[in-house]
């Protein structure tokens, strides 16, 4: 019930700052609005095999077991309400043009919330002009490559981060230049920066925003993008040992995606992406840095290094009618695993569904989805796959408000 009270406050506050606003910079016949939006989503899946309980509800290939019977036994029934989704935006012009303002948040917890049904902040971004500020998608990223499918998580081998940036972005449409310096050191998961360096005793030192810029070439069949990340990376050894773990390493990415538009509304969501130290970056990958031996060093006996990684997404949204869709693709993660890395580490996930979704009347869908996944490890010879079925209802609801605001009255 608290909650609820918050959000109505936030909502009040909204309102209030629209209304201030218009009084202190009048102009004629200034449309104001705010649009209210989000949907109830309800998911009920049968797990064929087993994954990390704190992620019931997602397919990530990085939470399926290490080792055999790491999380009990085979097949499990789960519900989840976690994709429900709430959101506000606000549009208002100014002397400097449109003043544009995004609030969103969702059920879905990670981090030291994960696995729990609570509130999670998505976007907390405003946009004038050319410039922007706030939590947003990063320009890294290209949110467009995610198909029209049920799971929540998505491809693993996507670029696919949220992170709170300063943007410039010179040419705004269907073609577009972005240019933003992002917050360094955060993970794709909202966990602990630590958990991604693998080196003992160390803490993580960002002096330098992480920079990220995208192009987009946009015509009437779609899209080409080109994105590139450049980041440094460092961490200081804080122990008291006669050894030097401090270090430093650069990270860097580029990620080339397309989407390419076939008879009246199928899509073809396309992208490559590599790069070292990027893996934060991505939709599912575990560490950023690895350890490599210098055992002729008696001072720096090892040492961090970023790890190469690809990732691959190609899916295809088809709409048998204006009542059926389905959507049908495949996405691969590989990492160059660094030599000391322990034989259970991560290597490999492959991740691929298809689906057929029921649109009743507007606003409402309800469909069923089979889900593959599949991890290898490092250097251990194990690899396991998980099988899924998936049931979602969703709920969608938008109500804009509109007023307009004169010289007269105010």
């Amino acid at each position: 019930m608290k909650n609820l009270f918050t959000l109505a406050f936030v909502i009040q506050s909204l309102f209030a700052s629209v209304a201030t606003a218009q009084q202190a910079e009048p102009q004629q016949q200034r449309p104001v609005s705010m649009e209210i939006y989000g949907h109830a989503m309800t998911d009920a899946i049968y797990d064929f095999k087993q994954v990390d309980p704190n992620w019931f509800d997602v397919l990530r290939p990085t939470k399926l077991p290490a080792f055999d019977n790491q999380f009990g036994a085979d097949r499990e029934m789960h519900f989840s309400v976690r994709q429900t989704r709430f959101g506000v935006k606000g549009y208002l012009p100014t002397a400097l043009g449109e003043l544009k303002t995004t609030f969103e948040f969702e059920l879905f917890g990670t981090g030291v919330d994960a696995g729990q049904t609570t509130f999670r902040l998505r976007h907390a971004y405003g946009e004038l002009g050319k410039f922007g500020a706030g939590q947003y998608w990063s320009p890294f990223m290209d949110i467009d490559v995610f198909p029209n499918s049920l799971e929540y998580w998505g491809p693993n081998g996507m670029v696919f981060f949220r992170n709170i940036q300063v943007r410039y972005m010179p040419i705004q449409g269907d073609t577009r230049l972005t240019i933003a310096l992002e917050r360094p050191g955060a993970s794709a998961d909202q966990g602990i920066y630590e958990d991604r360096v693998e080196l003992e005793g160390v803490s993580p030192q960002f002096t330098l925003p992480d920079l990220s810029a995208e192009y987009r070439f946009g015509q009437s069949w779609g899209y080409v993008e080109l994105a590139g990340m450049l980041r440094r990376i460092a961490w200081e050894d804080q122990g008291n040992t006669q050894f030097d773990l401090s270090g430093d390493d650069i990270g860097w990415g580029l990620n080339l995606s397309s989407g390419i538009k076939f008879l009246e509304k199928d899509m073809l969501h396309l992208q490559v992406v590599y790069g070292e130290g990027i893996q934060n970056y991505m939709n599912d990958a575990p560490v950023d840095i690895g350890i490599e031996n210098r055992p002729d060093d008696p001072v720096r006996p090892i040492e961090g290094v970023a790890l190469p990684v690809l990732g691959v997404v190609a899916f295809y949204d088809h709409y048998w009618s204006d009542k059926f869709s389905s959507t049908i693709g495949y996405s691969m993660l590989d990492i160059d695993n660094s030599e000391a890395q322990a034989p259970s580490a991560f290597k490999k996930g492959q991740y691929a569904l298809t689906d057929l979704i029921y649109y009743p009347t507007s606003n409402v869908l309800m469909g069923v989805e089979f889900q593959w996944g599949d991890r290898e490890n490092f250097n251990d010879g194990w690899s396991v796959s998980d099988y899924r079925l998936q049931f979602s209802f969703k709920y969608n609801f938008n109500q804009k408000f509109y007023r307009e605001a004169t010289d007269e009255g105010q």
